[in-house]
């Protein structure tokens, strides 16, 4: 049986592939931590820009804020690492959060009236997820549509179906326990926060320590050396695909408790910051390459610019604008600092 990875002896330190191996460690983790003199250099700039800033409120918004925004980068970041992406998770975000709140909220707030458990509403808005991933994983990875217009199709097709189905109307009145992740808040910090800073830890450890998590590096790196190494590829991408809409659909969840309702078109933009925050983050859109900690500095950084545009009284409107220049110059660093896979 051919050695693993695993069972190699560690290369004599004073070696040259021990040397070039520490080399690759120090560039991959200063590819991961790239953005954090960004972010410290963005909160002295809020500091100044406006003295609210720094207070613990605002601070809190800036996660909270942040929050439904990073259960979608981790989604979409588990996808990019295995060589493809998902651009309808935008489209899952708004109709799973949509169809939950319109069963169990009153008719008289835009709902279907059956006024459901709200429990049953969380049931529903985790199997959209779940159907909606195995749908597009299915189909992109077995019958080999082409990722970008499928996925691209099926944003379309789930947004379309919220405004023409609710006509823009807004679903409200909505149940304590529907709203409950993202309206309350644990010692003081919102429930939210707390959810996707362990989702982000969960999918880190899961990727760095779980065999199905370094198969998805395999995979990403070179299918078809993954595929002769007896890993199964399509079980593996449909799968992540089916977790990756289902945490989607939870981070619409967040944003309907964050708000207190439900707009049909919830989310329709969402996927520019995502994968602003992946690349930015340096999850290769090529696959293979990335971990969560940088995806995570990524959100924190979207998260300040939005919140500093905001504090200045700039209109949200150029927000789109500043997401689009921060992936350009991230490609920029990306292909100064270089491409190289550990």
């Amino acid at each position: 049986m051919a050695e693993t990875t695993a069972e190699r002896p560690a290369p004599p330190a004073g070696s040259a592939v021990g040397r070039r191996d520490w080399r690759l460690i120090v560039l991959n983790w200063f590819r991961e931590l790239t953005l954090v003199p960004v972010i410290i250099v963005l909160m002295i700039a809020g500091a100044i820009v406006n003295p609210v800033f720094f207070t613990t409120s605002n601070l809190i918004n800036v996660a909270q804020g942040g929050a439904d925004l990073g259960m979608v980068v981790v989604a979409e970041s588990l996808i990019l690492l295995t060589g493809k992406f998902d651009i309808s998770l935008q489209g899952t975000f708004g109709l799973a959060a949509l169809l939950g709140a319109w069963l169990v909220a009153p008719k008289l707030s835009s709902g279907l009236g059956t006024e459901w458990s709200p429990w049953v509403g969380l049931l529903v808005v985790l199997g959209v997820g779940l159907i909606v991933g195995s749908f597009n994983g299915f189909l992109v990875i077995k019958a080999n549509f082409n990722a970008f217009i499928f996925t691209l199709a099926m944003s379309i097709l789930l947004t379309g179906l919220q405004l023409g189905w609710l006509g823009g109307q807004t679903v409200y009145n909505l149940p304590e326990a529907f709203i409950y992740l993202g309206a309350e808040s644990w010692f003081g910090v919102p429930v939210a926060v707390w959810v996707t800073v362990a989702t982000f830890m969960v999918a880190a450890l899961f990727l760095r320590y779980h065999r199905i998590g370094r198969a998805m590096y395999a995979i990403g790196g070179n299918l078809e050396a993954a595929r002769a190494a007896g890993i199964k590829v399509d079980r593996i991408r449909i799968g992540v695909f089916m977790v990756a809409s289902v945490l989607a659909a939870v981070g619409g969840l967040m944003q309907a408790g964050r708000v207190t309702a439900v707009t049909a078109g919830q989310g329709s933009n969402l996927i520019f910051g995502v994968f602003a925050a992946a690349v930015i983050g340096g999850i290769s859109l090529e696959g293979g390459r990335g971990r969560m900690i940088g995806a995570l500095t990524g959100v924190i950084l979207l998260s300040l610019v939005t919140n500093i545009l905001t504090l200045s009284n700039i209109s949200s409107t150029w927000i789109d604008a500043v997401d689009g220049a921060i992936i350009l110059i991230a490609l920029g660093l990306a292909r100064l600092i270089g491409t190289e896979r550990v």
